[in-house]
């Protein structure tokens, strides 16, 4: 008998999400494979789909069962694949009967088990003991979006926004501090959304309070990816208060240009991008901001990407992911006049080396400071601002060490215990 084992792409709460099943999952005879899919590029898709089919080559008699954002957007063609036994919904894939019949009940039901996602109205707490080998942890608070940006397909594969009940979620983060973790990231697809649809509409900046109050034994609290244009008063005023809330944003930018902002339907323009940025940093100086950026949107010119290149100063941003753009079938830019693909990468290999220049200019001014440091792998932690740190010598995961940060190579810095 063994556990199945999970191969997860994509985002925090597919992480958190696989966590939720391995604790579902029973011990099966022979080997179970569970893929837990992304769909927000075409790419991650076809990643998935490849892991699939040189698992099965790999392992012939392994049981295949296929879940995620992929596999609920389009699961007749995963169901197409011989290689794939079970297909599972993104709302089926968390609840504990779908894993409860002996082999997951394969051969006695259809292939297919995959629901409306739109029908969910709810999402519940679900208790997980922690990460396996983390000293940090998500916690989902959150799932799905009311919004329909035009590049995105999100939407169809998580459902309507909903948020988990307020004490649920800290009953969660208290469950993984006293198994021993460090530091917990609250999650979820819309996270700025959050508690709208809850009694009394508490905001995110609620929440946050809420935690930080409730489970003073944490010492690190991290959110997850924000919509800027979302963050309310009481998420401000935590930013600038509670010291355990890291100092560090990833904010949910995607490009610095109006015509391409308004294109996309997002909710914000280039100039609310940088204010934002700026009130935050006069609220808390030490502040890093990662962002998402798409480079190659449906009718970008050189000059509307440029506006979005100079963003990178104008917010004075650190850590970038980057994606050239990719259409996805079903959403509205799908069907707008595309730029061509050679361009879209040249210009997202553009976006990428400026970040690495903001990067190496975070970290030279950083070299030889003293920061805490939570060893999060035997030579692998985090500074405060989210800045990876190497260490010579073994350290003992979970621990907050007083680091001095010696050097650096571009990417990470090298790190000595500080006497």
């Amino acid at each position: 008998m063994s556990a199945p084992r999970i191969v997860t792409f994509g985002c925090r709460l597919n992480a958190y999400e696989s966590e939720v099943m391995r604790a579902h999952a029973p011990a099966t005879e022979g080997e179970t494979v569970i893929f837990n899919t992304c769909a927000v590029t075409a790419e991650a898709t076809r990643q998935a789909r490849q892991a699939i089919r040189r698992t099965r080559r790999e392992s012939p008699g392994a049981r295949i069962v296929v879940t995620g954002c992929a596999a609920q957007i389009d699961p007749d063609s995963f169901a197409a694949m011989d290689e794939v036994d079970l297909v599972l919904g993104n709302e089926e894939k968390l609840r504990p009967e779908s894993f409860a019949a002996p082999d997951f009940g394969l051969g006695a039901e259809e292939k297919v088990r995959v629901n409306d996602i739109f029908s969910v109205t709810e999402t519940a707490g679900h208790l997980i003991e922690g990460f396996e080998g983390r000293a940090r942890a998500f916690v989902q608070i959150q799932n799905g979006c009311n919004h329909r940006c035009t590049f995105c397909i999100i939407p169809f594969g998580r459902g309507n926004s909903r948020s988990v009940p307020m004490g649920d979620v800290v009953r969660q983060v208290e469950r993984l501090v006293d198994n021993g973790c460090r530091e917990v990231v609250l999650t979820g697809v819309d996270i700025t959304a959050y508690g709208a649809d809850l009694p009394g509409r508490p905001g995110l900046g609620a929440l946050v309070r809420q935690v930080l109050r409730h489970v003073p034994g944490l010492p690190r609290l991290r959110i997850s990816s924000i919509d800027s244009v979302e963050a309310d008063d009481d998420l401000m005023a935590a930013i600038a208060d509670e010291e355990r809330l890291m100092p560090h944003l990833h904010l949910s930018l995607q490009a610095g240009d109006d015509m391409i902002l308004k294109r996309m339907k997002r909710r914000h323009l280039r100039g609310d991008s940088i204010a934002f940025c700026d009130q935050v940093r006069r609220l808390r100086p030490d502040i890093v901001f990662g962002a998402d950026l798409i480079a190659g949107f449906p009718t970008e010119t050189e000059e509307m990407f440029d506006n979005t290149l100079r963003l990178i100063d104008d917010c004075g941003l650190t850590f970038l992911h980057v994606f050239p753009f990719s259409a996805r079938p079903g959403t509205p830019a799908a069907l707008m006049p595309q730029v061509d693909g050679a361009i879209a990468a040249e210009r997202a290999r553009r976006l990428r080396e400026a970040g690495v220049r903001a990067l190496g200019d975070h970290l030279d001014r950083h070299v030889g400071s003293r920061q805490p440091v939570l060893v999060e792998g035997t030579h692998a932690g985090r500074t405060a601002q989210f800045a990876p740190v190497r260490f010579a010598d073994a350290q003992e995961a979970g621990r907050i060490l007083p680091t001095r940060l010696v050097d650096h190579d571009g990417r990470e810095f090298t790190g000595a215990l500080a006497a």
